[in-house]
């Protein structure tokens, strides 16, 4: 794995005026990137398929597949390449603070990872997630009462409440930096100087980890 690097994440030398010439570096791995868009693919299927008996085992697979991705995701963030990592973009309330009163002005903060928003978004998504993960088992195996049950599904819904926030988010920041973030999200390019790109990939670690999941709900469907 590649070391933490001492460059700043934050480039205040590009301002949003500048980011649709300036050139790309690669941000993202392609761990992340795999991550986050099975993360996508399982909570959008888990919470519609909620309500059916019919779909349980399906409800089920990806709510424990998400428990995984947030496992693989907490080390990924320690031991990853350099935006992966928490440390590079995790801070606190006052750095929050003052992004969001930058994108009251003309020049908003440009942060090559996750700005301070974002990184709190993220945080939040995974607690929950892991919540929803540890509600939905013990309400699956029956270890708990009734107040599981009903905690899974308030979580649940907020999780969905955050992710419409968090959407929101991408589209009104991509507009203010001039940014395609989603697209970001699936090519792992983003506007940087050159010196603020990582190396590697990391293309191996985002196989293995989609051949994981792949193989998990294989032995699910096979027990069935």
């Amino acid at each position: 794995m590649n070391a933490t690097s001492a460059l700043p994440a934050k480039d205040s030398s590009i301002s949003s005026e500048n980011t649709a010439i300036a050139p790309t570096v690669l941000v993202w791995d392609a761990p992340v990137r795999v991550f986050h868009w099975l993360m996508v693919v399982c909570f959008a299927g888990a919470y519609l398929t909620s309500e059916s008996e019919a779909w349980r085992l399906l409800h089920v697979t990806l709510g424990y597949t998400m428990a995984g991705l947030v496992a693989f995701r907490m080390v990924w963030g320690l031991v990853g390449t350099r935006y992966a990592r928490f440390a590079s973009f995790v801070r606190g309330p006052r750095a929050v603070a003052a992004y969001l009163r930058s994108l009251l002005t003309h020049q908003p903060q440009h942060h090559t990872g996750h700005n301070p928003a974002g990184a709190l978004a993220i945080v939040a998504m995974l607690a929950l997630t892991a919540t929803i993960a540890a509600t939905g088992w013990a309400t699956y195996d029956e270890l708990a009462g009734e107040w599981v049950a009903e905690l899974h599904e308030v979580v649940a819904n907020g999780m969905l409440l955050l992710v419409g926030f968090h959407i929101a988010a991408v589209v009104i920041s991509s507009w203010l930096h001039h940014e395609n973030l989603a697209r970001a999200m699936l090519t792992g390019r983003k506007v940087g100087a050159p010196n603020q790109g990582i190396h590697n990939a990391w293309r191996m670690v985002a196989a293995l980890l989609l051949v994981a999941v792949v193989g998990f709900w294989y032995l699910q469907w096979c027990r069935c």
